[in-house]
């Protein structure tokens, strides 16, 4: 007996790759619907071999479902996630609305899947910034062999990050350099993004930091440890999709380049791709459609005592998104549900 499953925002960019991701990985559905705002209604969708059509959201019953996955934008899971979290539905909420609630998990399985035995104060488990989600895969392997003081991160983050009408503005402001009577002037983002690279993710903070800087040091803290000393430079950059960042990481005690590939090599969710040659590392380009979180670049920080650098990436559709939720879904299933 498998499980009855709802993905909700099944026609954006990450709800489709929930449906992909569900049916890639053989998780064990009994049945499965796919909604969509009313005005998406009827759009169809793939699951597998399957074709839905999205149902509206606005009249779904969530009594006697399961698990549903969330893919919509903060605003309108504030207002669904409630109702299918009363009705008996473990909602697993892919937006930033309940990341920072002390009452709800924030997982990352291969982190901290005992997390998700707290689902049942809210039956809501949030899923982490996509920024976040690839670092702290790489950081806890090190974190349990030497103890992380502080990290300082800088992202190379992809337009899909905000959707497809940021995928399309760098399409059409790529093809506007070329084609005269074709510019597109920017209207998803503040500054051109074709052939540039905005320092600037989500709103500005009163200290300075964006929220999406201040996303990835708060979630860190909460799904790896609280002691943790994270400053983060957060940056859009003219690729689709995959996110890449560069980590410089401060220990307490002294950890040598070589254990740490090797501590790397065989954590779960990574692949360390690690070659002091040309092309001997991984790009965004090559991520895509890949589960794996890669790491490259691991070498040693002789500025500070005890510090690395290593170079990070991955698909933020992805690990940053579908498919960190349906592992959160299998691991709930595994470890409380015990269906399939």
């Amino acid at each position: 007996m498998g499980y009855k499953v709802v993905v909700v925002g099944a026609t954006g960019n990450v709800g489709r790759e929930m449906l992909n991701i569900l049916a890639e990985r053989q998780f064990p559905v009994d049945e499965i619907a796919a909604l969509a705002s009313r005005r998406s209604l009827g759009t169809e969708v793939s699951f597998g071999d399957q074709t839905l059509k999205t149902k509206d959201l606005d009249q779904f019953d969530f009594t006697g479902w399961d698990i549903a996955l969330f893919a919509i934008g903060s605003d309108a899971t504030k207002q669904y996630a409630p109702k299918a979290a009363k009705a008996g539905c473990i909602v697993i909420d892919n937006s930033s609305l309940y990341r920072y609630d002390p009452d709800v998990p924030l997982v990352v399985p291969e982190v901290n899947p005992e997390a998700v035995d707290g689902y049942a104060k809210k039956n809501i488990i949030a899923n982490p910034n996509c920024s976040t989600a690839q670092m702290v895969v790489a950081l806890k392997p090190l974190h349990d062999r030497a103890k992380i003081k502080r990290v300082v991160v800088s992202t190379y983050q992809s337009v899909s990050g905000s959707g497809k009408e940021a995928i399309d503005e760098l399409w059409d402001q790529t093809k506007g350099m070329y084609v005269p009577g074709q510019e597109k002037a920017p209207k998803v983002y503040p500054k051109q993004i074709a052939f540039n690279v905005i320092p600037h993710i989500d709103v500005f903070m009163e200290d300075g930091q964006t929220k999406e800087e201040w996303k990835m040091v708060v979630e860190t803290k909460k799904i790896v440890d609280p002691s943790i000393k994270v400053t983060a430079t957060c940056v859009r950059v003219p690729v689709f999709v995959g996110h890449a960042e560069a980590i410089n990481i401060e220990f307490e005690e002294f950890l040598d380049e070589e254990e740490a590939r090797d501590i790397l090599r065989t954590a779960p969710g990574i692949l360390v791709v690690d070659k002091r040659e040309d092309g001997g590392y991984v790009t965004p380009v090559e991520c895509v459609g890949d589960f794996a979180t890669f790491i490259s670049r691991i070498r040693q920080d002789s500025t500070i005592e005890n510090g690395l650098n290593i170079w990070c990436v991955s698909d933020n559709l992805r690990k940053g998104a579908a498919l960190n939720a349906v592992q959160i879904a299998e691991t709930l299933g595994n470890r409380v549900l015990k269906k399939g």
